[in-house]
């Protein structure tokens, strides 16, 4: 019996198609996929070709694939879900498995280190490890970096990967797509961190663990305007990503629900260092609170500010969100949201192995809860929120 010409599809399965001809039918089948899986080709939990895929690369009959797949169950190696499929139901090896973290902005921010000692320090990390990558070099581009270390946890064959988006730089949403669709077609279970690939409405079929911004956003200016704030204007960069979208929406909500008008031209992107945008801003409808995107807006807003000759909070109170390291030792002590960055690596991680495990569920979103830190910059005594 001679084997069949294998078409370009039947190649990219790999091991199916090595297999002896003098062995039956069904036990080539057993014998490819069993192959595939312990090599780690299908992963611990990964759909396995439907009974019809494998009628069609093997050219068999349904009872055939059908004693293929009793065999496997009967070793371990799968489980058939009425309705939904057959799975991977082993890990490939006995070596521990390996997560890659692919985060541009990783060392350019201080969000994301504190996300990934969460990560290492969680309960449910035991057992596992992290890899951290490499780029080329420190004149790499965020883009470059990214589809790199996307290549590398391919070829490595990581378990799972977590991916902050990018958020600004030419072409980023072609580059968070093609990362995507290269780990999606290795099948690398994917966990975003921090931010979605889409703009609300739409969402990604990717699990998301982040901050609750909109409640961020919303507590933030609340407490501008239970400050006596009258006018109070948002400030975010140009291009930035579904958070800050997150938490304008908050800050809208709390000026509805304070009676105060939400009105399009208070609402501003733009760049915080501008001395001559910040003045023509601050002179619209005499502004007299600014709640800024986040900390990094806020503390070059407050230098702009201040190199303008007003005094902070007396003549225009400043709020970020994120709460990172330096935002109490600014020169005017910054009124910020606490991003607790710990509890979403640890979130995270059990997002991540809960996805490995049901590859079947649908994407979720993890949303955590902060709290407002007040300090000098809002007018208010400081302390806990």
């Amino acid at each position: 019996m001679g084997m069949s010409k294998p078409d370009d599809e039947t190649q990219a399965v790999g091991a199916e198609d090595v297999i002896a001809h003098v062995q039956p039918k069904y036990l080539q089948i057993v014998e490819g996929l069993k192959q595939n899986i312990e090599s780690g080709r299908y992963r611990n939990g990964a759909r396995l070709p439907s009974e019809s895929e494998l009628m069609r690369r093997f050219g068999v009959s349904r009872m055939t694939v059908v004693k293929a797949l009793q065999r496997l169950q009967q070793a371990g190696l799968l489980t058939r879900r009425a309705g939904s499929g057959t799975y991977a139901s082993v890990a490939p090896s006995d070596q521990k498995p390996i997560f890659g973290l692919i985060i541009p902005d990783l060392g350019q921010t201080e969000i994301f280190e504190p996300i990934c000692q969460g990560m290492a320090a969680s309960p449910n990390s035991a057992g596992h490890s992290l890899s951290w990558g490499h780029s080329a070099g420190p004149g790499t581009d965020s883009g470059e970096k990214a589809e790199q270390l996307c290549r590398q946890y391919i070829e490595q064959r990581v378990s799972g990967v977590f991916f902050a988006p990018m958020e600004f730089g030419p072409g980023h949403d072609q580059i968070n797509q093609k990362v995507l669709e290269a780990l999606k077609a290795a099948n690398i279970a994917v966990v975003l961190l921090d931010r979605c690939v889409m703009g609300f409405p739409a969402r990604s079929e990717y699990d998301l663990v982040c901050l609750d911004n909109r409640r961020a956003g919303y507590i933030v200016a609340d407490h501008l305007l239970r400050q006596g704030a009258q006018h109070v204007a948002f400030l975010a960069l140009e291009g930035s990503a579904e958070t800050v979208d997150d938490r304008l929406a908050g800050y809208r909500e709390a000026l509805h629900a304070g009676g105060m008008p939400v009105e399009r031209e208070m609402m501003v992107r733009g760049d915080p260092s501008d001395a001559g945008m910040v003045s023509d801003l601050l002179n619209r409808r005499k502004i007299d609170a600014i709640m800024c995107a986040n900390d990094l807006t806020a503390a070059q807003l407050m230098k702009t500010v201040l190199g303008l000759g007003l005094r902070v909070p007396e003549q225009i109170r400043i709020t970020g969100i994120d709460d990172v390291r330096y935002a109490e030792l600014l020169p005017i002590p910054l009124t910020t949201f606490h991003q607790p960055c710990l509890g979403i690596g640890a979130a995270a991680v059990a997002t991540m192995l809960d996805r490995i495990a049901n590859p079947h569920l649908m994407a979720r979103t993890v949303m955590l809860n902060g709290h407002l830190v007040v300090r000098e910059s809002c007018g208010a005594k400081a302390g806990k929120v």
